[in-house]
């Protein structure tokens, strides 16, 4: 056997712009990656996040060295020793790194005609719903969007928050949603005693929880926070590696895992297991992503107490099938195919 492998870039448009404290984004650059031995083609994608440092320009730079280590092991099977010279060989770019990572997942499973959750020993009934984001808009806009949300059956709602308008955002939203369950995240951008005041008015409205209220770079910040505050709180941008996960307890509540920012399958589990021995929640996060890089996150759900896996749902038009999606419901049970199900929804092949 000897492994080929490949990439190419995706420029995917949103379904419409997507506005969160920190800026807007009305294309996401993914970057496919394909492992193929010959009978079988694994199928993974990157979603980089100029946040964190990485952007589709700095997958493309270092795929090559990373697809190299690949093709030097030309063992797919061996996922614990390639992913550890990938993190040899390309310390930061975790999504480039995730790609390769999602792509071997998926040629494994395909080799053993199994699909991905099913090679982990996993339970489909175990699923939770993902919830769908509503984006910082003019209050009409939202309003239209969380109603268009609702009629499509979504259960759960993400806000986005982070300006001056956040008790309107979240009252308009309850207003055109009055039965959903509703999460809030302000992306960083409020103080600590801002946070806290803001949380209240959100428990007024029925939150859940509130996700990332102050930023990362303030620890003591968010432990103040959690301390204060009258309803639960997730960590997202406070929560990138394996090593940030027990630095959240007293801090947090739910760690949001994100496989673009800890660099791949493997290592998500590990932090799952990991918050789950400190006793914190986890939830499932990711980018705007095609259902090349998405579908692997899918079949990890059953693991989790919280998804917030509709980055694919925002795309106007996704080149690749995934994993079956029914208002927001994660129906692994139903997948047809071995590996992640990822596939270009041209090929309705094996």
């Amino acid at each position: 056997m000897s492994l080929e492998t490949g990439f190419e870039r995706r420029s995917l448009d949103l379904a419409n712009a997507f506005t969160i404290a920190r800026g807007t984004q009305e294309v996401a650059e993914n970057v496919v990656v394909r492992v193929s031995d010959g009978e079988h083609t694994g199928i993974g994608g990157a979603a980089p996040s100029r946040h964190y440092g990485e952007t589709a320009d700095t997958v493309e730079t270092v795929l090559p060295e990373l697809l190299a280590v690949v093709e030097e092991v030309d063992d797919p099977h061996a996922l614990a020793r390639v992913e550890r010279r990938l993190r040899e060989v390309v310390t930061r770019n975790p999504a480039a790194r995730c790609a390769v990572s999602i792509a071997l997942h998926d040629l494994v499973a395909k080799r053993l005609d199994l699909p991905l959750y099913r090679y982990w020993g996993l339970d489909p009934a175990g699923t939770v719903p993902t919830s769908f984001t509503v984006g910082l808009d003019t209050l009409e806009r939202i309003a239209e969007k969380t109603r268009s949300a609702v009629e499509a059956g979504y259960p759960v709602l993400k806000v986005k928050l982070g300006t001056d308008r956040d008790r309107a955002v979240v009252e308009t939203v309850r207003e055109a949603a009055p039965d959903a369950r509703i999460r809030v995240d302000a992306n960083e951008a409020w103080t600590p005693h801002e946070a806290v005041r803001k949380i209240e008015t959100c428990r007024e409205f029925g939150v859940e929880f509130v996700e990332q209220p102050v930023p990362a770079e303030n620890p003591s910040g968010l432990e103040y926070v959690h301390e204060r505050a009258a309803l639960p709180i997730a960590a997202d941008e406070s929560c990138v590696t394996l090593a940030d996960v027990p630095e959240l307890v007293g801090r947090a509540d739910i760690a949001n895992i994100k496989l673009m920012k800890c660099g791949g399958l493997r290592t998500a589990r590990r932090m799952i297991h990991t918050a789950h021995a400190n006793g914190l929640d986890v939830m499932l996060g990711c980018m705007v992503e095609s259902n090349a890089a998405i579908a692997g996150a899918h079949h990890l759900v059953p693991e989790v107490e919280y998804a917030d896996l509709d980055g694919s749902l925002l795309l106007a038009n996704d080149p690749y099938d995934g994993v079956p999606i029914s208002a927001g419901g994660i129906d692994l049970a139903s997948l047809d195919r071995a590996g992640t199900g990822a596939r270009l929804s041209t090929d309705r092949g094996p």
